[in-house]
């Protein structure tokens, strides 16, 4: 059995959500300690335990110590799946899209093509949101022959939730190919996506995006940026989300409303953001850098990313994919490769 000391690194969910993933591609019987060490909040949450929970039945495996402040956790897997339609509800306004992060790995792997419909938060803070993860994640994963889409069926935010989204995996023909995003071209489109729900009259949508262009109209970039007004969701609730893509260049920056917090400071932190990551000279911005080590690993061959820094959910994701898959990482600078190990489904 392997064992993972969760406080190692990052000491966050990463290393439970991807941890057990990983371990179920890989038929490894994983435990793991000290779950979320460094965290406020030690433990699972439900977000984490919803997480775990959906990977053991994907692959109908058996899971030890699957309970909501837990510090440890036995997991055994089983095969992978065939086409599947699951439902899951996170309970509260957990992410939905580190669940959707979570179960995509294994999903892509299956015999036959999976739908999954996931309920919780869809525009948090310290999460990404569905907005990056159909835009910036699946276009890349794409590339990579990886097809699956993802759907909003009805936005959720802090403290209610409720969200709802839908996403659908294709099982991918042979092996995931390596991506090489290491010359980023500055001929870019920029553009966006501003939400917000129940907060037509306060005009919330447009101050976001109006305050964004503002910054980045001061480097003379032009973003054109969709406002939507939504009345579906239980509460009220905003999301902001722009990009600056490219042939060789994909870079997002996202942030959620919250009490107290602005629909202007939104936009400017947003914009901010985007150019941070986009003046380091990465090609991919700071939270695709660590999502596709995951992705590079299990690829046949050798991928390459310019990345904004090497942070320490990065660092994590390598020194999972290291020990579990047995792939290779090397950062160099603001280079990452990662040598992948050409995973083919296992019975």
């Amino acid at each position: 059995m392997l064992h993972l000391d969760g406080g190692s690194h990052s000491g966050s969910g990463t290393i439970v959500r991807f941890g057990v993933a990983l371990a179920a591609l890989a038929g490894q019987e994983l435990e793991i300690t000290n779950i979320r060490a460094k965290r406020d909040q030690p433990g699972l949450r439900p977000q984490h335990l919803a997480a775990v929970k959906a990977v053991a039945e994907l692959v109908q495996g058996s899971l030890e110590g699957g309970a909501v402040g837990s510090r440890e956790l036995c997991f055994r897997p089983g095969p992978l799946p065939a086409g599947v339609t699951y439902h899951w509800d996170i309970g509260t306004a957990g992410s939905t899209t580190m669940l959707a992060l979570a179960i995509l790995p294994v999903a892509v792997f299956a015999s036959g093509p999976c739908t999954f419909r996931l309920s919780g938060g869809l525009f948090q803070d310290f999460a990404p949101s569905a907005f990056h993860f159909q835009h910036a994640l699946l276009p890349l994963l794409r590339r990579m022959g990886l097809k699956a889409d993802l759907h909003i069926l009805r936005p959720g935010y802090v403290p209610t939730g409720g969200g709802s989204i839908e996403m659908e995996v294709e099982p991918v023909s042979g092996h995931l190919k390596p991506l090489r995003l290491i010359d980023p071209v500055r001929d870019l489109r920029f553009w966006g996506i501003s939400l917000a729900s129940r907060l037509g009259e306060r005009k919330v949508a447009q101050r976001m995006a109006s305050s964004c262009q503002q910054v980045l109209a001061q480097r003379r970039l032009r973003a054109e940026i969709r406002t939507l007004d939504d009345d579906t969701a239980l509460q009220a609730g905003a999301g902001l989300a722009v990009f600056a893509e490219g042939p060789g260049t994909m870079i997002g920056a996202d942030r959620a409303g919250a009490l107290r917090r602005s629909a202007e400071s939104i936009g400017r932190s947003v914009a901010h953001a985007l150019l941070e990551d986009l003046d380091s000279g990465a090609a991919v911005d700071r939270h695709l850098a660590d999502q596709l080590v995951i992705f590079a690993a299990l690829a046949e061959g050798t991928s390459e990313f310019l990345i904004p820094t090497a942070t320490d959910h990065v660092q994590t994701n390598g020194w999972l994919v290291e020990t579990i898959l047995g792939a290779r990482t090397q950062i160099e600078g603001r280079l990452l490769r990662i040598q992948g190990v050409g995973y083919e489904r296992r019975a």
